[in-house]
């Protein structure tokens, strides 16, 4: 992979910061933010792989979001963690558009699956007794088909579009990874077919996963208000808030990152609000969507009992 009419054969990430006393503390602490991302996703991929009462539609769409969080956090972190220890992190053209297309893959895949866990609560929650036809297994499948055709789709127009920018000499990208916008700002020709895609592309996979979510959450909210049980609606409620507060971090940290001028979000901000939806949110997943869901606790407990037995 060449760029048209340019000389630029590799790039040199700028990191996170350019303060050298602050260069091992961070490193230490996003590599424990690694640490826990890796083992909690996995463990949960694990543990409703293993666990046959974890074979329903709501642990299908989870299983797929932890999957889906530990492959683009390896996509970013371990770069960026060398970011902290070199002198010069240098990523070839190459490898920086590899990046960007795995990274804009499973973050496009991840707002998909957001809005398709959304609409197995509603469901669940306000049709209860269609819920095995309507969340069958070919419906499951057909969601998460739709989610990967999504993120394909998306991430396929911003590296076509970036593929054919010229770069200008100066290859410093002041950024921890090969993201769209900071990129756009190393190119020396017109990024306005690049910048018109963001807004389309980004608003389409934020918008349609957004009112997805809010529509279900919407009619889900009527439902709970319907509700006479206080125990019931206190369930429900309860099945619900983790939720939004992940889809809450994630779409309002992409929201503020992608769909505001570049003149009026200044890059550090950029690299913060990148660290949420990078670095913070697939630490979170597990807990937010897992460690507190009774079902998780109690496959966790009989596996470590079996454990303990042998």
């Amino acid at each position: 992979m060449v760029a048209e009419n340019s000389s630029i054969t590799e790039f040199i990430l700028a990191g996170l910061t350019n303060q050298p006393e602050l260069q091992i503390p961070l490193f230490f602490v996003f590599l424990g933010f690694y640490v826990v991302t890796m083992v909690g996703n996995l463990g949960l991929i694990t543990l409703i792989g293993l666990n046959s009462h974890l074979h329903t539609p709501m642990y299908f769409f989870l299983y797929n979001l932890s999957f889906i969080d530990f492959c683009y956090s390896t996509v970013i972190t371990p770069k960026m963690l060398m970011s902290f220890v070199s002198k010069k992190n240098i990523i070839s053209y190459a490898g920086c558009m590899t990046q960007l297309f795995f990274f804009l893959f499973f973050v496009i895949s991840e707002s998909f699956i957001l809005s398709a866990m959304a609409y197995d609560r509603y469901v669940a929650i306000c049709n209860p007794l269609v819920y095995t036809a309507a969340m069958s297994p070919q419906v499951c499948l057909l969601l998460l088909l739709g989610v990967y055709v999504m993120g394909f789709a998306g991430a396929m127009a911003h590296t076509a579009c970036m593929v054919k920018l010229t770069f200008c000499a100066n290859n410093l990208v002041d950024h921890y990874m090969c993201d769209i916008l900071p990129l756009l700002e190393r190119s020396c020709t017109s990024t306005y077919v690049n910048e018109l895609v963001v807004f389309v592309v980004v608003g389409i996979d934020i918008g349609v996963p957004t009112v997805t979510i809010f529509i279900s959450y919407a009619l889900i909210l009527s439902s709970i208000l319907h509700i006479r049980s206080t125990e019931g609606r206190s369930k429900a409620f309860s099945t619900c808030s983790s939720h939004i507060i992940a889809v809450s971090l994630f779409f309002g940290s992409g929201a503020f990152m992608y769909l505001k001028p570049s003149s009026l979000l200044p890059m550090n901000q950029g690299k913060v609000s990148s660290l949420f939806y990078t670095i913070v949110v697939p630490m979170l997943n597990p807990l937010i969507y897992s460690l507190r869901n009774k079902d998780v606790k109690a496959a966790l407990k009989k596996i470590l009992s079996k454990k303990s037995f042998s």
